[in-house]
This record gives C-alpha cells, sequence and structure tokens, in this order.
C-alpha cells in the first residue's frame, strides 16, 4: 500500500516537472519583448479607461502612441493638450493643439414646448423606448429622458433635471470622452468647441419635419425660417433638411442669431444680461 502511494508521488513530480520544463520552452519562445516605455506613458494617462480616444482603455492607448510614427488622429479627450505634450516629450514625437470639446443637448422640448400624450411603462431605457414607439410625446426625434447618457457618463456630468424632465450637462464635469454621444438612440448630444467662459450658442432642436408638423409636435421646434441665417455675418449658420445648424468653429457668439429665432430654438450660455433697447423720441422742430 506505502509502495502504490510512493510511485503516485513520485510519478506526479515527475509529470509536473516534464510540464514545467515544457511551459518554460513554449514561454521562451514565444515571448514577446514589451517596449518598456508603454508602462510610462500609461502612467502619465488619466487612466480613466472612458474609450473617449477610440481605443478599449488606456494601456491600448498607450501601446498605440508608442507604435505611432506621428500623434495625427491620436488625442485623450479626458487628458487634453497638456497630457498629449506631456507623452509627446517622453516619446521624441509632436502633439497639435487640440480644442477643449464639451457635450450639449440638441433638445429643448420641455413639458411647456412639448407636451406628453401617452405614457410610457416599461424598462427605463432610451434605446429600448425609441425602438418601440416615437416617445410620450408627437415629437419623434426629441429626447425621451430615460437618463441612458447619465448611466454612460463615468464622470457624474450629467443628471436629469426633475422639472425639465431633460439631461443637464455639466461642463466643468465633463471630459467630452463621447459616452453620452454614443448612448443616445437619438443622436441628441453633441461634442462643441468649449468657449471661454463656458459660453455658448447653439440650435436646441433636431427635428426633421417642415415647419407646421414641428412646431405642433414642439413649440420651440426649429421650423428652418432661415431668419438666422440671414442675420449670421460669418457663415457659421447652415440649413439642411428643414433643421439649423451653428458651426462652432465659425460661431463668434454675436448672439444675433438668438435675438432673431423667432422659436427660441436657438439657445445662449454663460452671457450677460442683454442691455434693453433704449427707444429715442423724434421731436419735430415747426418754422
Amino acid at each position: 500500500m506505502s509502495s502504490t502511494i510512493i510511485v503516485t508521488i513520485i510519478s506526479l513530480s515527475l509529470l509536473a516537472a516534464v510540464s514545467a520544463v515544457i511551459l518554460y520552452f513554449v514561454a521562451q519562445k514565444f515571448h514577446v519583448n514589451e517596449d518598456p516605455r508603454i508602462d510610462d506613458v500609461q502612467a502619465a494617462l488619466p487612466a480613466a479607461n472612458c474609450g473617449g480616444c477610440g481605443f478599449a482603455g488606456c494601456r491600448n492607448f498607450a501601446e498605440a502612441l508608442v507604435a505611432a510614427e506621428t500623434f495625427d488622429g491620436l488625442n485623450c479627450p479626458v487628458g487634453g493638450s497638456e497630457v498629449m505634450k506631456l507623452i509627446a516629450g517622453m516619446l521624441g514625437k509632436a502633439a497639435d493643439e487640440t480644442e477643449p470639446l464639451t457635450a450639449v443637448l440638441l433638445c429643448n422640448g420641455t413639458p411647456e414646448f412639448r407636451p406628453r400624450t401617452t405614457r410610457y411603462d416599461g424598462v427605463e431605457s432610451c434605446r429600448i423606448q425609441h425602438n418601440l414607439y416615437i416617445g410620450e410625446t408627437n415629437c419623434s426625434y426629441g429626447c425621451l429622458g430615460n437618463g441612458d447618457c447619465v448611466k454612460a457618463c463615468k464622470f457624474g456630468a450629467i443628471k436629469i433635471d426633475n422639472s425639465t424632465k431633460l439631461p443637464v450637462i455639466d461642463d466643468s464635469k465633463c471630459v467630452a470622452c463621447g459616452a453620452c454621444v454614443k448612448s443616445c438612440p437619438r443622436n441628441l448630444i453633441e461634442l462643441r468647441k468649449k468657449e471661454k467662459k463656458d459660453r455658448k450658442i447653439y440650435v436646441a432642436c433636431s427635428n426633421c419635419d417642415k415647419g407646421a408638423i414641428a412646431i405642433k409636435a414642439c413649440k420651440a421646434a426649429c421650423i428652418a425660417c432661415s431668419k438666422c441665417l440671414k442675420v449670421c455675418e460669418f457663415g457659421a449658420i447652415t440649413i439642411e433638411k428643414n433643421l439649423a445648424h451653428i458651426d462652432a468653429k465659425k460661431c463668434k457668439l454675436c448672439r444675433k442669431c438668438v435675438a432673431e429665432c423667432s422659436t427660441k430654438s436657438i439657445l445662449e450660455f454663460n452671457f450677460p444680461p442683454r442691455k434693453p433697447k433704449v427707444e429715442t423720441e423724434s421731436i419735430t422742430i415747426n418754422g
């Protein structure tokens, strides 16, 4: 009995030793020498693993940066230009200056402008609700308000306003990773150029229906009247598919389009109050 146990122990020990030797030679055969700079680059990244760079995580992005000949098309939205310049210096490459971006919601369909006509009783998911029907209002383009963007944001930059039922984006927390953009089934979130003092002007509507139909569904809808287009002196406004759009790169924040919009679908944020118009009296002198 004892000899059987000894033989078994010796056999297993020999098998383990042979397996270890085989694994050692296999590991040596397929060993890949990894560039030590990858660890340094990864340490310089913000470790957000948000996917905003287009890669699965910071490690994959670090590998791409080390392997790339140039940084064209490569950017860390969380770290921004400062981090990219730091990494460029580490790798002996050049990094272009990138403009900071922030997310905006292209919908202003509050209950005041877009009354609810039905009630959704199902899973609180914009994607599921979008696939089932047009939503609780007559606008098939508007925000559904179930908070898919809130769940997608890893930085706590979005919350749903209880009164408007719309997402509110905190510019101070938004890193422009684009997760909210991808999560919205109606493509209502856009990354735009971040201006000084977080000022911004944009068309908060995505309704592509013709004017009469759009305004019937939502009083704040863009009706493509072209008034904003005519007053813009910088060519920043275009109208396509019955909808106006303001190019943030061309916009000079003059606010003329905001004042001209009859449906108030163009919103402005973080500007000082407008000066009241001074009415001048005309005096006629006889004689």
